[in-house]
């Protein structure tokens, strides 16, 4: 059920026109659809600025080559509209939810996660997701009738529901879920306005996470080559790159390895995505859905890789975190990372005051929990470099993660 580009809407597309609307009532836009004005509004909040400086899987200052939370989002967005596209969706609220997915990670990615759930654990922890939700619905203070961006319905359904449903129907927690329940921030929010976390969202939304995944194994083998965590002859103990590489070499025989490189990493991008158009265009035709909300009450996600496919991409992940994502030069840097992180949440804990005036102000009144996800709230939206700094004002030694 693949779509030519330029024809008609799928069905199942989401409809900016029947949007479910936003929490706080607007004016409809004359020259934008409702999707479109979300991506509009995220392009130009301030956590979308700030992923410029933080950390994809490599710190600042290891050169300009290598990705950052900002340039691989773009990648995803790239990805995403391609997809929908492809299938017949609205390509503004994939490029919405691909713009999106990312403004809750903290600064020095996954190991600044793990640092803030640490430090946050007595309140409910820290998830990134989540931190998202709170980013666009409560963070981001641009506009005088509202805090957040008051995104529509569906976009925030599908920032929640980024890997899918969280609850069963009557609202028990799917099992990733149930040692530690559902993300406070989320279920805060579900005190407002009903997501309904037991369903799949939109075929956007699934697109644009699926999306997610396809730019961070393509790129990260090009970022770990540049790198030289690993070489070519290691990745290509992976089938699917083994095969690429060979064709790339049969078409190609003097090509440069920095050419070569960038061609891998192209023609794993369209054999990728080439796969999900093609399994999810099948997926799409057995459950002939004739709305968004049959996508949701779907039994399954209808975008997804083939299995051939999902054996090959879970191949690459089983390659990457070992060689990249736990190689020691890496993970010295990152424990260094942790604990920067873990100082900086430790002293606002004691030292609340030494916060800028408007989040200390804010921390006056609040329970203890209260004051701690502020202050989380705090440590998540530093980039890189200005945790740095901010480490370097109240700590006599601060690693240069190098």
């Amino acid at each position: 059920m693949a779509v030519e580009a330029g024809s008609a809407r799928a069905p199942y597309a989401a409809d900016p026109a029947r949007s479910r609307g936003r929490r706080h009532a607007e004016a409809v836009s004359g020259t934008r659809s409702a999707f479109r004005h979300d991506c509009d509004r995220i392009i130009h909040a301030s956590a979308f600025r700030r992923l410029a400086h933080k950390t994809q899987v490599f710190v600042f200052h290891e050169g300009d080559h290598y990705r950052t939370r900002l340039t691989h989002t773009l990648e995803v967005t790239q990805i995403a509209r391609a997809l929908a596209r492809l299938l017949g969706l609205d390509e503004d609220l994939a490029e919405a939810l691909a713009l999106a997915h990312d403004l809750g990670h903290p600064p020095f990615g996954h190991a600044g996660e793990r640092a803030l759930d640490e430090a946050m654990s007595a309140y409910g922890g820290f998830d990134h997701n989540a931190q998202t939700l709170r980013v666009v619905t409560q963070l981001e203070r641009r506009y005088p009738d509202f805090n957040g961006l008051n995104l529509t319905w569906e976009a925030l359904e599908g920032i929640v529901k980024h890997n899918g449903p969280l609850t069963q129907r009557g609202g028990e927690p799917l099992e990733r879920y149930r040692e530690r329940d559902i993300p406070i921030a989320i279920r805060e929010y579900m005190a407002q306005q009903d997501l309904e976390l037991w369903s799949f969202a939109s075929a956007e939304a699934q697109v644009a996470a699926i999306a997610d995944d396809i730019a961070y194994n393509a790129h990260d083998i090009d970022d770990g080559l540049r790198a030289e965590l690993f070489e070519l002859n290691d990745v290509s103990d992976v089938r699917i790159v083994r095969t690429l590489v060979r064709g790339i070499h049969e078409e190609h025989p003097k090509l440069e390895p920095e050419r070569l490189v960038h061609e891998l990493a192209r023609r794993l991008i369209a054999a990728l995505v080439e796969d999900v158009a093609a399994e999810s265009g099948a997926r799409l035709t057995s459950l002939a859905p004739g709305s968004v909300d049959d996508i949701r009450r779907a039994r399954e996600r209808v975008v997804g890789f083939s299995p051939a496919m999902a054996s090959a991409e879970q191949a690459i992940k089983a390659f990457l975190y070992p060689r990249m994502y736990r190689h020691p030069r890496v993970a010295r840097i990152m424990d260094d990372a942790t604990q920067v992180v873990r100082d900086l949440v430790a002293h606002y804990a004691r030292r609340p005051q030494d916060m800028p005036a408007g989040w200390a102000q804010d921390l006056a009144p609040a329970d203890e929990a209260g004051r701690m996800r502020r202050i989380a709230d705090f440590v998540a939206g530093m980039t890189d470099r200005y945790a740095l700094l901010d480490h370097s004002r109240h700590f006599d030694s601060t690693p240069e993660l190098r």
